[in-house]
């Protein structure tokens, strides 16, 4: 009986040991993947603002043409 005992605690001794392991690959898998989606988010990030940075330039040349435009048909018109 006391060899079945001992059996079995070894036998849970060691799929904790195993669960843990797996636990610990898992979480390790996990912590990358949040990693790697921050990385993602930040490159996301900025690539936002340099497609806002270019859309404002796009408009400032816009109001500027406009603006010549404008000019160059009033001093037609007088």
């Amino acid at each position: 009986m006391k060899k079945v005992l001992i059996t079995f605690a070894a036998l849970a001794m060691i799929a904790s040991v195993t669960s843990c392991r797996e636990t610990e690959q898992k979480t390790e898998e996990a912590v990358e993947a949040a990693v790697e989606a921050g990385d993602a988010a930040a490159d996301a990030v900025e690539a936002t603002e340099e497609g806002a940075e270019e859309a404002t330039d796009a408009v400032e040349e816009a109001t500027e043409d406009a603006a010549d435009a404008v000019e160059g048909h009033d001093a037609d018109a007088h």
